[in-house]
């Protein structure tokens, strides 16, 4: 994410904007993201995964159901950005939507098991356990569908390279305030090199 968000996004918004508009719709996006973020609290916040490997915490099957449902909640409220952000990168470029679209796909598996996990041991039932992680997955679609009728009646070039620059900030957000400390809290924080150059040479191949 970080590798296509400089190499492909925010250079191809400067290529027609310049370089000052591209910048700032680009902090735009961080500072959208980023007030998403400081608006959920910590506890339901679906990137903190504060407790999830406690095991001495006791909690009631009411409480878990409440974490589950606040979790699931939280999630959909951040996922809708990612939605218009996959919308508006495959809206300029179908091959670069694809690899953003399984970039966001992977970075969503832990979160549905943030909301799943509590719901099953609550409620001890996998459809809904399921079926509320399912909802807080829809709302990147529903992002994606947003922006498509908002924004398709005035897309234009320069609304495109708007967006890509928007969209480099939220995902470099995303990136530098969640992924990579997660992944060295869990001692990854090398493979972040090799998602680089599989980005790189998938976007060289196709």
């Amino acid at each position: 994410m970080i590798y296509i968000s400089f190499m492909e996004l925010l250079s191809s918004a400067i290529k027609t904007l310049g370089e000052f508009r591209s910048i700032i719709a680009f902090f735009i996006g961080i500072a959208v993201i980023g007030i998403i973020g400081l608006l959920i609290p910590e506890a339901e916040n679906p990137h903190e995964f504060k407790g999830l490997d406690d095991t001495s915490k006791q909690r009631t099957n009411e409480s878990l159901m409440r974490t589950g449902l606040l979790t699931a909640l939280a999630i959909g409220i951040h996922n809708f950005p990612e939605g218009l952000a996959t919308f508006a990168t495959a809206l300029n470029d179908v091959k670069l939507g694809l690899f953003i679209a399984i970039a966001i796909a992977i970075h969503n598996i832990p979160e549905g098991i943030s909301v799943s996990m509590p719901i099953f041991y609550a409620t001890g039932s996998r459809g809904k356990a399921f079926f509320y992680s399912f909802l807080s997955g829809v709302a990147e679609p529903v992002g994606a569908i947003v922006g498509y009728l908002i924004l398709m009646p005035f897309i234009s070039e320069n609304l495109i390279a708007y967006l890509l620059a928007f969209v480099a900030g939220i995902m470099i957000y995303i990136s530098m305030d969640e992924l990579l400390p997660m992944a060295h809290r869990y001692g990854h924080e090398h493979t972040v090199i090799a998602g680089m150059l599989v980005m790189a040479f998938g976007l060289l191949l196709l």
